[in-house]
């Protein structure tokens, strides 16, 4: 399972998060370009669909695939009163043949999408990964060079860690603290919920953008 919270951010302030980011984790980012693919099963003899993503890194030389399947979000008092979404994920690598079995199991594309921008990973209480990405279409089939931002001007950030049923508590604690660090930025929250940007990221960008985001956190 996973924990996970997600935002938008002003490109024009990107530059800013990431001077943030670096002095929150130490490390240098990481590009990041994800093609996408949503599949979906059709329903047969009563049989309830179900959804599998395939994410094909075109960063490595030699591109690389995971199959990932997102699962029901945990329910109860419990998980309404907490800001992180906790859910059950499950994803593994495979081999570039993966859509054609997917295929021949009787997935049909859904929707496929390019996702453009950086990652971060640091160790502070759970093993954080925070992404800045723009999210773009393609207008013609799997052709991810001629692909058009979603939505102009604004980025997505998604900030997740890997649980456990026995430390799940401890994980959301741990992601609900880093999001304070990126709050004059931007607000994360359940994913689905929108919060739109946040009125002081201008002034909180300006601030970081003139001393170079300080000293590590």
């Amino acid at each position: 399972m996973e924990c996970v919270v997600q935002g938008i951010i002003e490109t024009k302030h990107v530059e800013a998060l990431e001077i943030l980011l670096q002095g929150l984790c130490g490390v240098h980012r990481e590009s990041l370009r994800i093609h996408e693919l949503c599949l979906k099963s059709v329903p047969n003899l009563g049989l309830v669909s179900s959804e599998v993503r395939l994410l094909c890194d075109l960063e490595q030389p030699e591109p690389t695939w995971t199959v990932r399947h997102i699962g029901g979000a945990m329910r109860g008092a419990g998980a309404e009163q907490i800001s992180v979404l906790v859910r059950t994920m499950a994803e593994s690598k495979v081999s570039k043949n993966a859509l054609r079995l997917f295929y021949a199991l009787g997935y049909k594309l859904d929707h496929e999408l390019l996702r453009v921008g950086f990652a971060f990973h640091v160790q502070r209480g759970a093993q954080i990964t925070v992404t800045v990405s723009s999210i773009n279409k393609m207008l013609k089939l799997h052709a991810t060079d001629e692909a058009v931002p979603v939505t102009p001007g604004i980025q997505l950030v998604e900030v997740t860690a890997p649980a456990s049923s026995e430390n799940y508590t401890e994980v959301v604690a741990a992601v609900s603290s880093f999001c304070e660090y990126l709050a004059p930025l931007l607000h994360l929250s359940k994913p689905g919920v929108s919060t739109g940007v946040v009125p002081t990221a201008a002034a909180a960008a300006a601030s970081l953008m003139s001393d170079g985001g300080g000293t590590a956190l």
